[in-house]
């Protein structure tokens, strides 16, 4: 555990705290403060435990906090931007709430890999494409969003969509949303048909499936509402609270005829019960597909709702799952406590 957290091996977070005898702060394996000696730190598997042996929660990691969750003044200015996109904030404006331009900067270039300027850039324009797609016209999208001139609208147009607005009409979009949980920011997508992506922020290969999604549907990718994300969250929320078992909302799996036959079996084992790849393969009456079949499961990109944390190793260990094995303990215990 030492090593881990002098790794910042966030593979470990939600599995221990780190407390400091000498500072009386505790962090998360991952804090990047700098490490005490190993003599000077104890280990407790929950924060509570460490509040209640008198440790205070370090301001660098910020351990009491969901991982990855998005700050109360990031959401005002996401939900102002919602609803107003036609909003410019500038330094001064940020200043005037109270907030720091460099401190918004960063955590928009960390979360989202562009400054806050582009971000509201990319969400003016992205609001745009859906009131055309929705109808409207493009004279009046341009200058209610406060495009001054059409030319200069129709090339920041065509530069991202790689359409002209008129022809935009035709281009399917993908929504993407960001989503709290308590065990990190996910990443959804979703088109009409139904959900197609459900990833924690942290998934190393998050962006390689995001563009293979794209590339699937041969879509634009853009922030903004669908009409499957707010039972999305609703059914999140009450699995996480142990009151749902099973999921309702609609996904859409595009994928090989191969993969989806195992992403469909997936769905089959129990809530609070697992299965081994080797029994996954024996269920589609194709024993020897044990590697093909965890391949697959790799390649699901909805976690949680397609469960592929309910597969183990055939010794019982817990394998390779992307949003980290301490996520994966984490749902297992959760369904195995609620299970009756």
């Amino acid at each position: 555990m030492y090593q881990a957290s002098v790794n910042k091996d966030t593979s470990f977070e939600g599995i221990f705290f780190t407390a400091v005898k000498t500072t009386g702060i505790f962090c998360r394996p991952s804090c990047n403060a700098r490490k005490p000696k190993i003599e000077n730190v104890e280990f407790f598997k929950t924060a509570k435990d460490c509040i209640l042996k008198g440790y205070r929660p370090c301001k660098v990691c910020k351990p009491l906090e969901k991982l990855n969750e998005t700050p109360a003044f990031i959401k005002e200015l996401i939900n102002d931007l919602s609803e107003n996109p036609g909003l410019k904030f500038k330094d001064y404006d940020l200043i005037k709430r109270g907030l720091e331009p460099n401190q918004i900067r960063r955590w928009f270039l960390k979360n989202h890999g562009m400054t806050f300027q582009a971000y509201q850039r990319m969400f003016k324009i992205n609001s745009a494409f859906k009131k055309i797609q929705n109808g409207e016209a493009v004279t009046e999208t341009a200058f209610e969003l406060g495009y001054e001139s059409l030319s200069g609208f129709g090339d920041s147009f065509k530069t991202i969509f790689g359409v002209s607005p008129k022809n935009s009409k035709s281009k399917k979009i993908i929504n993407l949303k960001r989503i709290e949980t308590p065990i990190g920011t996910m990443y959804a997508c979703a088109v009409d048909e139904g959900i197609c992506l459900l990833e924690f922020t942290d998934r190393k290969m998050l962006e390689t499936e995001i563009k293979t999604l794209v590339k699937l549907f041969n879509a634009t990718i853009i922030q903004g509402n669908n009409i499957h994300f707010e039972l999305l969250e609703k059914e999140l929320e009450e699995y996480f609270n142990g009151s749902r078992k099973k999921f309702t909302v609609k996904v859409c799996t595009p994928g090989t005829e191969f993969q989806n036959i195992i992403w469909k079996e997936l769905q089959t084992i129990a809530y609070g019960s697992t299965k081994t790849y080797k029994q996954q393969a024996e269920a589609i009456n194709n024993p020897t597909a044990v590697r093909a079949v965890a391949n697959a499961n790799g390649m699901n990109r909805i976690s949680i709702i397609i469960p592929c944390h309910r597969v183990i190793g055939s010794n019982g260990q817990l394998t390779g799952y992307g949003g980290g094995l301490w996520r994966k303990k984490y749902l297992l215990e959760l369904e195995a406590k609620n299970k009756s």
